[in-house]
């Protein structure tokens, strides 16, 4: 392996990481917030708990969250330097603003967690819950910014290899921006419901039957399937941006080779890369034109419209269908527990529904990776489409394969002690037991 490869390769390590907190940092302070607005408006003490330990958690992650974003940060002036020589001035706008809105959140975490019971009246400790989701999501949408950048580059003059007459806000408002970040928020606020969710179900199959686990289902279930549709609709919207503005990471997500209309939407299957033949696939007719124009008499572009030097890898033909097929998984859960349980004749907390909850927290957190993974690698050979290759905006220092192996080490090192200090924190501490001695303590 070179050292691209090895520049590529711990990037994609620490943004497989990084991206597993800071989903959980986006889209738990929603759930907290909702939570302790239902134990105030409600007056039950289930709901309040739930957005007590959900926010014990929540801290641990976002330290974890921390420590990898920074590493992040130094990677991309490490490994790419010519990306950060190139496109600095650029996207240090919508780097600052990420910092400047993190430090908004913990700012009001810190508040937030140190002032329960605090407050004559509740609702104050609760409107506290906002500026942290502001933070969080204001976080994300900046950094999302910078990706759609890479992608979209606009907002200057390209000029003898520099960048010119740089227009920050026209950059980071550029055309994959709305699409970027809708669909990044929806599918992080959907995969903390399915946390939150299999969490509570963990403990239902383990035998727990309180009150507070049944209710915590039923909340992150009925958020979830309003999510689920919205990642659905935002990954549609996605999709149509593509076909516009990326039609070649369209195309090689659905093995597409010549422009036409009416073109066929392919679903698994094998492909001959020497012949280009499909087999064993399940082709939709008419899906892909419809999926990319919404009619399907609709023109997609095809790769053989663009030089080969210029592909994407193939393989994320399987990467977009996994993702698709868990969005998917991630819709029919919720709307069959929610169907279950306003029939009221059967059990929508039988073991099946639970597993099937259960199984949602991993998919969902897959379901982001590999969402991840059709961005970043749909996009290659460009790091700045157009502008820059990732060949070409490496580091040149041949000792990357040593810090390859240090942050292997430091990141497993991070993951065992979330997990630890996660078990520890909650450790012989379960919902009902923190109930009672609620109750006791009144």
């Amino acid at each position: 392996m070179g050292t691209v490869d090895w520049s590529r390769g711990l990037t994609e390590m620490t943004l497989a990481f990084h991206i597993l907190f800071a989903t959980v940092g986006v889209g738990v302070p929603v759930f907290i917030s909702i939570a302790e607005w239902l134990g105030i408006a409600k007056k039950d003490v289930h709901y309040s708990l739930m957005a007590r330990r959900w926010a014990r958690g929540f801290v641990i992650t976002v330290a974890v969250g921390v420590v990898t974003g920074t590493c992040i940060g130094l990677q991309l002036s490490l490994l790419w330097p010519e990306f950060m020589r190139l496109a600095g001035n650029v996207v240090g706008l919508p780097l600052f603003m990420e910092t400047f809105a993190f430090f908004f959140e913990a700012i009001f975490l810190g508040i937030y967690l140190y002032t329960w019971n605090r407050f004559s009246n509740p609702y104050l400790h609760w409107l506290l819950t906002l500026p942290i989701i502001i933070g969080s999501t204001g976080s994300a949408l900046f950094i999302t910014t910078v990706n759609a950048f890479m992608n979209t580059p606009q907002g200057f003059t390209y000029e003898s290899g520099n960048l010119t007459h740089i227009d920050p806000l026209a950059a980071m408002f550029n055309p994959a921006t709305p699409s970027k970040v809708a669909h990044v928020l929806f599918s992080a606020y959907l995969t903390s419901a399915f946390l939150l969710a299999m969490i509570a179900a963990f403990a239902m199959l383990k035998g727990r039957k309180d009150d507070y686990y049944r209710k915590s289902i039923r909340l992150n279930m009925t958020v979830g399937l309003v999510l689920a549709v919205a990642t659905i609709i935002g990954g549609d919207a996605s999709a149509k941006f593509l076909a516009k503005e990326q039609p070649e990471k369209l195309a090689a997500a659905e093995w597409h080779f010549e422009t036409g209309d009416r073109a066929s939407l392919v679903v698994g299957g094998r492909l001959n890369p020497e012949t280009g033949e499909i087999s064993g696939a399940i082709e939709i007719p008419w899906a892909l034109s419809i999926l990319a124009t919404n009619h399907p008499d609709g023109t997609v572009v095809g790769l053989n419209d663009f030089p080969k030097d210029e592909w994407p890898p193939l393989y994320v033909h399987y990467l977009f269908d996994a993702m698709v097929g868990i969005g998917f998984y991630l819709l029919a859960v919720p709307c069959l527990f929610l169907a279950m349980l306003l029939i009221k004749r059967w059990n929508a907390y039988n073991r099946w529904i639970l597993g099937g909850i259960l199984a949602g927290g991993p998919l969902s957190f897959l379901a982001i990776e590999l969402g991840w993974f059709y961005a970043e690698v749909g996009r290659q050979p460009w790091i700045i489409r157009g502008y820059l290759r990732v060949s070409d905006a490496a580091t040149t220092n041949a000792h990357v394969d040593v810090t390859f192996w240090m942050f292997a080490v430091l990141y497993a090192v991070l993951g065992i002690v979330c997990l630890f200090v996660l078990a520890r924190l909650f450790h012989n501490k379960p919902a009902e037991l923190e109930l009672e001695l609620h109750r006791i303590i009144l």
